[in-house]
């Protein structure tokens, strides 16, 4: 199986990169238009800010590239956010695979970013095989996506919101599997190896 990690100008590639080999994945890292089209499994990382990884990204003609790929396709935090039809930050048109928009968390007593451990709840996909409901995953973000029709897990973090949606091929996660031990390695290792 060809699994390839989408090369762009956002960081976390190498950390999801030692979490698939831990379970035995050797992935290919790569912003090759045919290597990313050709693969069985993409995955679609990123730490960092909406508007200069979507210049990025258009310049390189893999904002097209990844709307249209047909196998499983797993956005990670940034990935995930720019995966939907606007992001707030810096008024950020995306893809526009999820058709929801990215918003900031309102100022409240909590802390902005949210930056730690938080469960998952209402789990309703098969990337989640085997994992329980409200299992502890580790977020890094200060921008949030509704709950909503696309949601496979939500969080609740000043609000519910969406930390995981599912459309047709199209997964994406608002946590960091790859940095949240056992269970996330179990759903990068559902992702990699199931059947959808």
């Amino acid at each position: 199986m060809k699994v390839v990690i989408i090369k762009y100008n956002a960081g976390n590639i190498r950390s999801v990169l030692f979490a698939l080999e831990r379970i035995g994945v050797n992935a290919i890292v790569t912003d090759d238009y045919d290597e990313i089209r050709l693969a069985d499994r993409v995955i679609f990382p990123g730490v960092g800010e909406a508007s200069s990884a979507m210049k990025y990204l258009k310049d390189k003609g893999l904002d097209k590239l990844i709307c249209s790929l047909t196998q499983p396709v797993l956005g990670i935090c940034l990935g995930m956010q720019l995966m939907c039809a606007h992001s707030e930050e810096n008024d950020t048109q995306c893809f526009g695979i999820f058709n929801q928009t990215v918003k900031r968390f309102p100022e409240a007593e909590f802390k902005i970013p949210q930056i730690g451990w938080n469960n998952i709840s209402n789990l309703k996909s098969h990337l989640f095989k085997g994992v329980d409901e409200n299992s502890y995953m580790y977020f890094v973000h200060g921008y949030y996506i509704e709950a909503c029709s696309d949601s496979i897990s939500t969080t609740n973090y000043i609000k519910n919101y969406s930390s995981a949606l599912q459309k047709d091929n199209f997964f994406a996660v608002q946590f960091h599997p790859e940095k949240s031990g056992e269970v996330g390695q179990k759903i990068l290792e559902n992702f990699i190896k199931g059947s959808f």
